[in-house]
């Protein structure tokens, strides 16, 4: 996302404005409703693959083994 609006920005200063307004309609970011790019942990903000979203808890797996003693869980060996 920050790549996108570098661009834009350098695109936007140059003198030919058509180029920056044909970058903005092909190149743009979607828009994201679901999916592993919107989960991120709580405590780090780590996105991606890993995250415990069981309970509600939304941390990733480094987190959750870190905090899990002080939310009540277990370790059975």
């Amino acid at each position: 996302m920050g790549d996108y609006k570098k661009l834009l920005k350098q695109l936007e200063n140059k003198s030919n404005k058509t180029k920056a307004e044909k970058f903005k309609k092909h190149n743009k970011p979607k828009d994201r409703k679901s999916g592993l790019s919107l989960q991120k942990c709580r405590r780090c903000g780590k996105k991606g693959k890993g995250i415990i979203s069981v309970y509600n808890l939304n941390y990733c797996h480094q987190c959750f083994r870190e905090v899990a003693s002080n939310l009540g869980f277990k370790k059975y060996d």
